[in-house]
């Protein structure tokens, strides 16, 4: 049971994984810049311990436990903002990020990722 405030909670949609545990989409921004550093998963608690702590914390699905953003690297981020857009699917996640924000070790896990220009 999680200790998310339940009208946050009503807000935003899940999608369920394949253990039926509700999850939502959290891009994690660089607050001053606007960088996309990375995409992680959350659910309520995920989303409740993110507000109360100012520390990202996400569902991890292959582990299928929480993590918190930079505990074992170090590379933590500190939450500015958190917003829901308006389809209430996705989580725009503000943070100040220390070090690396992929588990790659590159600042963003988007720098090898460009299909196409437009």
């Amino acid at each position: 049971m999680s200790s998310l405030d339940p009208a946050i909670a009503s807000r935003h949609k899940r999608s369920p994984d394949e253990h039926g545990r509700g999850l939502v989409a959290a891009v994690a921004q660089q607050h001053d810049t606007g960088e996309v550093l990375m995409m992680g998963w959350m659910d309520d608690e995920a989303l409740h311990r993110t507000l109360t702590t100012g520390r990202a914390t996400y569902w991890s699905r292959s582990r299928q436990e929480y993590w918190v953003k930079g505990d074992t690297s170090g590379h933590v981020q500190q939450v500015v903002s958190v917003r829901l857009d308006c389809d209430g699917d996705t989580l725009l996640v503000a943070v100040d990020q220390v070090g690396a924000a992929c588990h790659t070790g590159a600042r963003t896990c988007f720098d090898d990722g460009l299909l196409s220009r437009a």
